[in-house]
């Protein structure tokens, strides 16, 4: 699988089948959209299931991220209790399920609605593909290059708003002198991100790739 070709600076969230499904059924799909927004998206993908009529979708959200839900879904189709369908992060976890033959080959439904001609950009489907067959549904992009910061913090303390990392890291002690934490993450694929997309925009690609 080519999960690779984002350079970590995109993130793609798929659903994965998990073989032995036949029939209309109860589907379990399970994922990690638990906080308000994430919720109410996973809401609008269930209605449109069930509005197609036969499996209805069951919802078994996992709170907390996909650091934490992974290792449980992962853990349960190895452990023989599959669910019926699943989000997953493209990487190794879901490559090493397709490769043990535990994930439902998509291929023929991908070609019979072709998915190739509207999913966009074109990465996304290919980062679904293992020898040339297709066993995810891309279903959202996440971009590491953003950052969340308070302007009237900087601005109380009488320092600029910052309009790059550089700004930011020159501010910051100064912050802390004034009790404020500069920056503060919560889980660690956070810290995880911030690394991938800081090397490869301070230090350039080779720099990332060593």
């Amino acid at each position: 699988m080519r999960y690779r070709t984002s350079l970590a600076i995109l993130a793609a969230s798929t659903l994965l089948w998990t073989t032995g499904m036949a029939g209309a059924v109860d589907l379990e799909v399970t994922h990690w959209w638990t906080s308000g927004g994430e919720a109410a998206a996973a809401r609008v993908l269930a209605e449109s299931f069930d509005k197609q009529g036969g499996d209805k979708w069951v919802d078994g959200a996992i709170a907390g991220s996909g650091s934490t839900a992974t290792p449980i879904i992962v853990s349960r189709i190895l452990g023989g209790n599959p669910m019926g369908a699943t989000q997953l992060n493209t990487g190794r976890d879901a490559e090493d399920l397709v490769k043990a033959g535990m994930m439902t080959d998509l291929s023929e439904l991908a070609a019979k609605e072709g998915w190739a001609d509207f999913i966009r950009p074109a990465k996304l489907l290919d980062a679904c593909k293992h020898d040339g067959k297709i066993y995810c549904v891309p279903v959202n992009i996440h971009s590491w290059q953003w950052m969340w910061i308070n302007p009237n913090t900087f601005k109380d303390a009488g320092l600029p708003v910052p309009a790059n990392w550089q700004e930011f890291v020159a501010a910051a002690p100064k912050l802390k002198e004034k009790g404020i934490i500069p920056l503060a993450t919560g889980d660690a694929w956070q810290v995880t991100g911030i690394f991938n997309v800081m090397i490869p925009s301070l230090g350039g690609k080779d720099l990332f790739l060593k």
